[in-house]
């Protein structure tokens, strides 16, 4: 199933105007303007409103080289619709003189509490229905990959995904939103975008696992390789049991590949 990019576009601004708004006062303000220059002073709401606001209208200036139409599913352009907003989002920080890195935390930031939001709805069914931690886990990742991650192939997502004993693992070869932002900096030039979807979307999965696993202890999640950083794959493994993990972690199945 999907829809007109246009008739999309516009449900999917009326759903999340007021959530990036939320999150973006609860992140931004109080937040330095500039964290190597504090005598500039802190966000305000009025620096939060008029962020949002341009945001917003940046996103419609980013949205037809999203091409929505081309995608094969609605999650999938749900996917990169958000993938706008945080492209968008980090071009309004630099155009307000945010330097690149301080604009890429304050992006990843308030992109984990969207994140989060919609991570908990994913997850709720589950959480209420089973203590089991891995079972948590898989049953609301396999729900994800039915909605909004389903995975038809290129240009829409592209996954081999299995189960071994308490670990459950997604390669993925194709991700439509890092897509979108690769050829962005391709053919508009490069302004750190790719870098900034890296460390949000990219890094998100960390304490999502952790979160969905809801054990109170870190090291649900392995990934040695990511597509954001020139890779050919996003090999994830998510793991009932926690272990110490650190980003080049490999140990899927013990080889690294699917027996």
């Amino acid at each position: 199933m999907k829809m007109s990019s246009t008739a999309l576009a516009g449900f999917l601004k009326l759903v999340y105007r007021p959530l990036v708004r939320r999150a973006a006062r609860q992140i931004l303000q109080g937040r330095a303007l500039d964290e190597d220059r504090p005598e500039l002073g802190r966000w305000l709401p009025d620096d939060a409103n008029a962020f949002v606001k341009a945001t917003w209208s940046r996103v419609d200036e980013l949205l037809p080289d999203a091409r929505l139409d081309d995608l094969p599913t609605l999650g999938n352009q749900h996917n990169v619709f958000l993938a706008v907003v945080t492209t968008a989002a980090y071009q309004t920080l630099l155009d307000r003189g945010v330097g690149a890195d301080y604009a890429a935390t304050l992006v990843g930031d308030v992109g984990w509490k969207l994140y989060v939001w919609m991570l908990n709805v994913a997850a709720f069914p589950f959480r209420i229905t089973t203590r089991d931690p891995y079972k948590r886990m898989e049953r609301t990742l396999k729900a994800l990959l039915v909605f909004p991650f389903s995975a038809p192939g290129a240009p829409g997502y592209e996954v081999e995904a299995w189960a071994e004993g308490e670990e459950f693992f997604t390669h993925w070869t194709h991700c439509p939103p890092h897509t979108f932002v690769r050829e962005l900096v391709e053919e508009r030039g490069d302004r750190g975008e790719l870098v900034a979807f890296s460390r949000s979307w990219c890094l998100y999965d960390w304490p999502a696992a952790d979160l969905l696993a809801g054990d109170g202890n870190r090291g649900h999640y392995a990934r040695p390789h990511t597509m954001s950083q020139g890779d050919a794959v996003c090999d994830m493994c998510w793991r009932g049991s926690a272990r110490e993990a650190g980003l080049d972690d490999v140990e899927p199945g013990e080889s690294g590949a699917r027996p």
